[in-house]
């Protein structure tokens, strides 16, 4: 299959350009956590896609005139020359490069802004590589116009999840599955796929306020995180758990059982950081505010029969996933309860999304 995504033939005819695309985080539900080479996933996931917490990237591309054998580009981010992200992109060129022959046919300038706090802990890695993706699909569809909108897509969540494995769910929206499973038509290890299967109405346009609890950077790296999942005592069981999950979760968006789904999310947030209390090395990376947080939640859960409930990634800020028929009452209840917990009080309002957008002008 990796061999469809290498070009035959690609003539380097276009001398310079630039395009710009906007591509979202996104908040998986069932968790992928365990990976194997070349980023490839142990589990199914499956994921929301965000709508405002995303990157802007503008890959502004000319000819060299010699072509050597580095890759050449450099990275603005947030409008200052940024150094320190070249070692990522460049282990990403050179991991794409056989299916991105052209990339030492051009100096690349790569511009990116996020319109969340950089080291938020929300997935920046998602949202930037793939934005990356996007911008790097734009130029060989220049280079090779007969491409079809499918393979477009379809290769930009290929490459984007060899720079950041849960990147290949942000190429597009509103559920996304990346790894095969047999319930899931197309789903594959290679690439994320939309959730296609019927979804009831109580989960269409959902809510997301993500509770900055930490601000700082990572007390462990995902890439080191994954790794602690080989030889885990209880990585086998985890994966099926996962695998049966994404099962159960198919039923759920078919039938609209939201308790079922509450019941769900939160067991797979607790379960992934579980997985983190009982590596070797072993990490906590909840703050004592996480706790405070999802105790609260519980609470006003049971006063009100709300249907608000939380998920996490690998850190310690908060997803809190809500219907849209709640956003006032749940975000009165943030505001009130929870913004306290928060560093500066910072949260941002989120809600399901539609993936990558190119933009025509540069903002």
């Amino acid at each position: 299959m990796e061999q469809s995504f290498i070009p035959q033939k690609i003539e380097i005819f276009k001398e310079s350009g630039q395009v710009t695309w906007q591509t979202p985080s996104n908040i998986a539900l069932v968790k992928y956590w365990g990976k194997r080479e070349p980023q490839l996933p142990e589990n199914t996931s499956i994921s929301f896609t965000l709508s405002n917490c995303c990157t802007t990237t503008t890959l502004q591309y000319k000819k060299r005139e010699n072509k050597q054998d580095g890759f050449d580009f450099d990275v603005i981010f947030e409008g200052k020359k940024n150094e320190a992200f070249k070692p990522k992109i460049e282990t990403f060129f050179k991991r794409i490069e056989v299916y991105v022959p052209f990339l030492k046919d051009y100096y690349f300038t790569i511009e990116s802004s996020n319109s969340f706090p950089h080291s938020s802990g929300i997935a920046s890695s998602a949202s930037g590589m793939s934005a990356i993706a996007m911008c790097l699909m734009s130029l060989e569809k220049e280079l090779t116009p007969d491409l079809t909108e499918e393979f477009f897509y379809q290769k930009a969540s290929f490459l984007a999840r060899l720079g950041s494995g849960s990147a290949c769910r942000s190429v597009k929206g509103e559920m996304v599955v990346w790894g095969e499973h047999p319930e899931i038509k197309g789903s594959s290890d290679l690439y994320g796929v939309e959730f296609l299967d019927e979804v009831a109405p109580v989960f269409k346009n959902y809510q997301d306020t993500i509770l900055l609890v930490d601000k700082g950077e990572k007390q462990v790296s995902s890439t080191v995180g994954h790794g602690l999942m080989h030889g885990h005592p209880f990585a086998t069981q985890r994966f099926a758990q996962a695998q049966e999950n994404i099962s159960s979760i198919k039923n759920i968006f078919t039938t609209g059982e939201i308790d079922a789904f509450i019941t769900l999310v939160e067991s797979e947030a607790l379960t992934l950081h579980a997985m983190m209390m009982t590596s070797q090395p072993y990490f906590i990376l909840m703050k004592p505010n996480t706790l405070e947080v999802i105790n609260k939640v519980w609470k006003y859960r049971k006063d009100t029969d709300s249907k608000l409930c939380f998920t996490l990634d690998a850190g310690a800020n908060v997803h809190l996933l809500y219907p849209e028929a709640e956003k006032e009452t749940v975000q009165q209840f943030i505001s009130k309860e929870l913004a306290v917990f928060c560093k500066n009080g910072e949260f941002i309002h989120d809600q399901v999304g539609m993936g990558a957008k190119m933009l025509v002008d540069k903002p």
